[in-house]
């Protein structure tokens, strides 16, 4: 490891215990920042419920008003994910009635992005909206830098990430590609936990600078290109405990690699794969019979490209 990397990991890797709610109410009153939380969603609404709870609960309602605004993205859900995250008290937006003048992509960074237009906080904090057993700390956790340090522009979440009943067997593809992808081509970013979790904060200023890839990509390409655009020192993690979730299937995460893979691959040379396409195969009544998906190639530019978004800034 990098001695820079292992002097940030001194520096720049804290708990969630080491910023306590008054002391994040304190510097939130004393900055004058505001907090939009979002939660992309799709299909969620046996989890989407308790989380919006639990954040109006624990952190909007009452003596706590940590964060200003509640969001969930809806991605198009054939279930009830829309009622159930706003009976809970969360402003539900779709992702087509934003920017419809650009038709929407398919993906998770396509909402995220979008989700810029839909918000307006100061510090804007991801969080999925698969989460079982949610706990307020991976809002406050991750957001908590932001507040107390001027510095600090990007902060991801850090956690034990069980797979059933297995301990410490989530995030395969982190282990298997984007970790190694990391370590050999942007080693300064060796020192993130879990690259790829999907429970991140980061300030407004930093998120529109930057090109979100529309799929699966888009947190190794947001990390890398935070990396650049901002520095190490500005980008920390925190410890915020257990995160329990749904799994994919092996398909499912083989698609997500390649998307991985192809989000690296642009930022290493900004070419094209020959054939930008996965194959993968399924038993059938007749043997292994192949299926053909493709790789999520697009990106979306900046935010504060769009002239939608320059619009509603100055108004």
């Amino acid at each position: 490891m990098l001695d820079e990397v292992e002097r940030w990991l001194e520096h720049r890797s804290w708990s969630a215990d080491d910023r306590p709610l008054d002391r994040l109410l304190a510097a939130k009153r004393d900055t004058g920042r505001s907090v939009s939380v979002v939660l992309p969603a799709l299909d969620e609404e046996a989890t989407v419920g308790e989380i919006v709870t639990v954040i109006r609960r624990e952190l909007m309602d009452g003596a706590v008003p940590l964060v200003d605004e509640l969001v969930v993205l809806d991605s198009g859900s054939t279930d009830r994910t829309a009622e159930v995250a706003a009976a809970a008290g969360a402003t539900v937006v779709h992702r087509d009635s934003l920017l419809p003048r650009l038709p929407a992509l398919p993906g998770k960074g396509e909402v995220l992005w979008r989700s810029l237009l839909a918000t307006r906080g100061e510090i804007v904090c991801f969080i999925d909206a698969d989460l079982r057993e949610f706990d307020a700390r991976f809002v406050s956790g991750i957001v908590g830098p932001l507040l107390t340090d001027p510095e600090v522009e990007l902060v991801k979440g850090m956690y034990d990430r069980p797979l059933g009943d297995a301990a410490g067997q989530g995030g395969r593809v982190t282990e298997l590609v984007a970790r190694p992808l990391l370590n050999l081509h942007w080693p300064l970013l060796a020192g993130f936990v879990q690259p790829l979790g999907g429970e991140y904060a980061a300030r407004r200023s930093l998120l529109e600078r930057l090109p979100f890839p529309v799929g699966y990509g888009v947190e190794l390409g947001l990390l890398v290109d935070s990396l650049h655009t901002v520095g190490l020192d500005a980008l920390a993690q925190v410890d915020i405990g257990v995160r329990r979730h749904r799994h994919q299937d092996g398909q499912a995460l083989g698609r997500m690699a390649a998307a991985i893979y192809r989000t690296a691959q642009l930022r290493l040379a900004r070419g094209h794969l020959v054939r930008p396409r996965l194959t993968q195969f399924d038993r059938g009544e007749n043997g292994f019979e192949p299926r053909t998906s493709a790789v999520d190639t697009e990106e979306r530019p900046p935010m504060i490209e769009i002239p939608e978004y320059a619009e509603r800034r100055a108004a």
